[in-house]
């Protein structure tokens, strides 16, 4: 069968459309639809762009069960975003000492890392956030996000050097640019170069 020449050719929606419309199916009543469509864009933006992995829309707090200030995400980044500077001063002792034991000292250092689960605030870039709002959010916070496979919250983290909260600050423009930013809740000690 061919189409005639004055129809026009089916659009099929976008990928990111798709997801968005399937999140407003599933949407929370406690969040606008505006802000449940920004965490949609900012979780397809990580999986397709960035190649996270287990990415989940959170709604309520692990914690208190309570609804979050606005909807978050949590997943798994390809490597490891953050490293303490205590434990990076570590892991550069222990490859070092690898690297002797092997008796290769022209060998580069092979310091190893493991990605750990993060916390994702979508914003967007026209808003207006301060040190309060963003204390309201670390609030509903645990340490870490709760394993898909787990209802219960363990807030211990596995890696003993994450002693505050973080999450990724998601910013995302007008033009569809998302920027990520790592925000710790209170005072962190500052890297060493």
């Amino acid at each position: 069968m061919t189409r005639p020449p004055d129809m026009k050719p089916a659009v099929l929606p976008s990928p990111l459309q798709s997801l968005v419309a399937a999140g407003n199916l599933q949407s929370s009543a406690a969040h606008l639809p505006s802000l449940q469509s920004l965490a949609l864009q900012v979780q397809h933006n990580l999986q397709y762009q960035h190649a996270w992995s287990d990415l989940r829309l959170h709604t309520t707090s692990p914690l208190t069960n309570e609804p979050l200030p606005r909807p978050l995400l949590s997943g798994l980044p390809p490597h490891r975003l953050y490293v303490h500077p205590d434990e990076q001063i570590e892991l550069l002792k222990t490859a070092d000492r690898e690297r002797k034991a092997r008796n290769k000292q022209g060998d580069t250092l092979d310091v190893k890392t493991e990605a750990e689960h993060e916390w994702i605030l979508p914003t967007r870039l026209s808003e207006k956030w301060t040190l309060h709002r963003l204390a309201d959010v670390f609030d509903a916070l645990s340490m870490v996000p709760p394993a898909a496979d787990s209802a219960a919250t363990d807030d211990r983290p596995a890696n003993p050097w994450r002693t505050t909260k973080r999450l990724v600050l998601a910013t995302a423009g007008s033009d569809s640019t998302v920027v990520y930013y790592i925000v710790h809740d209170g005072v962190v000690k500052p890297r060493q170069n």
